[in-house]
């Protein structure tokens, strides 16, 4: 699915990066990656940690035929195949890992992958139209590798591979299985236009499935238990008495009593 690649050793974010060749015209598949960020940007604009030769840091340029209103997916679709591609390299010759357990390595809706309950890895999703269609995609994929300590601000909640693990793993063969996964999962997408043919695999990696949430909506925040999701991937949200449907963008889930 790689069409062609663009390293850097520093750059100030291979999402503005991939926007700007985008916007020169670079093709579907456009794929930009750093070995450091010096300003790596977040979900509603919150800076990412980019600690040089350490973490994953890389964008792709998407030219999907889809309507606007199912491009919010492609984070979902994001997601699932980091969470596979980690669960794969992990799982290879893990003779040197400490009692790694994979089943621990599970989905935060709608777009962050956590190992013991800690988040590794976030995805941004930028969207670009022209008149009512798309223009282009970018896909953002940050991902704590062999980072070994993290701002104390975030201390609490982030980790890394590396130290859920017990070992260093090869950064390259990562972004390679990353996008492996996401050519398998994007094909699926395409034939539904949603996320159908993988929902149930999704819902099996939720971890706040069946479990109390805290929504906090602009709108006002509220209480409710998370069932799953739709095959559009709203999430499903059980209130007292009524049943909610969350959309991403600006809001946030977090567990009743913490990060999960």
């Amino acid at each position: 699915m790689i069409t062609k690649r663009y390293h850097f050793e520093t750059i100030d974010s291979t999402n503005k990066k991939a926007r700007e060749l985008a916007t020169e015209g670079a093709v579907h598949g456009t794929l930009v990656t750093a070995d450091a960020q010096v300003s790596g940007i977040g979900r509603r604009g919150r800076s990412w940690s980019s600690e040089k030769e350490a973490g994953i840091y890389m964008s792709m340029v998407l030219r999907p035929e889809i309507e606007t209103d199912k491009a919010s997916m492609l984070t979902l679709v994001a997601a699932m195949a980091v969470e596979k591609a980690i669960a794969h390299i992990c799982l290879t010759d893990t003779s040197d890992c400490e009692d790694i357990d994979i089943g621990r390595l599970m989905i935060k809706w709608p777009n962050d992958i956590v190992l013991n309950k800690k988040k590794v890895c976030g995805i941004l999703t930028e969207l670009s139209l022209e008149g009512r269609e798309i223009e282009y995609i970018v896909l953002g994929i940050g991902i704590n590798v062999n980072n070994k300590e993290f701002p104390e601000e975030i201390s609490q909640t982030a980790s890394s591979l590396s130290l859920e693990c017990g070992r260093d793993l090869d950064r390259e063969l990562l972004i390679t299985e990353v996008w492996k996964q996401f050519a398998v999962y994007y094909e699926l997408f395409l034939q539904t236009e949603d996320i159908s043919l993988f929902q149930e695999e999704y819902e099996a990696a939720l971890i706040n499935k069946e479990e109390n949430v805290k929504v906090l909506d602009p709108l006002g925040e509220y209480i409710g238990i998370a069932k799953g999701i739709t095959n559009t991937g709203e999430l499903i949200v059980e209130t007292a008495g009524d049943v909610r449907y969350v959309s991403g963008g600006e809001v946030s889930v977090r567990g009743m009593y913490g990060y999960v």
